[in-house]
């Protein structure tokens, strides 16, 4: 069975109702998707960073996405030091650093031995042996339903 770590704007799709992500998700065993707590952070993040008005609507949908992670589905980062640092000092020789966040997700994913879900898959390209699929692409199709 594979397991996945959503990117956080595959977080984002999902807390806006995207079908093509919604149908990827619930194809698959609740236990085999997972989230970074850097998601979690960046996520915050958007809130803090949303106009007042909109932060309590916002709030809410963070608190129901987090509900679909409940049952240690929100990974640590200690794990992921080790790859991180492999990672950052690979993708620095290839002259091609990606942001702090984007390298411990991949991390994360790496570590935890699951294929990263995310839209900017060319953030993650140079990240060696890391699995990276689009659930966001309707052309995509689930694992669960190839044949």
């Amino acid at each position: 069975m594979s397991r996945y770590l959503l990117d956080t704007n595959i977080c984002i799709h999902l807390q806006k109702g995207d079908a093509y992500v919604r149908q990827h998700f619930t194809l698959l065993e609740a236990g085999s998707v997972f989230i970074s707590e850097i998601t979690v952070a960046e996520l915050l993040y958007g809130i803090a960073n949303a106009p007042q008005a909109f932060r309590a609507k916002e709030h809410i949908k963070f608190d129901n996405l987090l509900r679909l992670f409940a049952d240690s589905r929100i990974l640590p980062i200690s794990d992921a030091i080790p790859q991180y640092a492999e990672l950052k000092a690979h993708l620095r020789r290839l002259g091609r650093l990606q942001g702090e966040f984007d390298m411990l997700i991949g991390s994360t994913a790496l570590a935890y031995d699951l294929t990263l879900v995310t839209r900017n898959g060319r953030h993650f390209a140079d990240m060696p042996e890391l699995g990276v699929e689009d659930w966001a692409n309707r052309f995509d199709t689930p694992e669960s339903e190839t044949v």
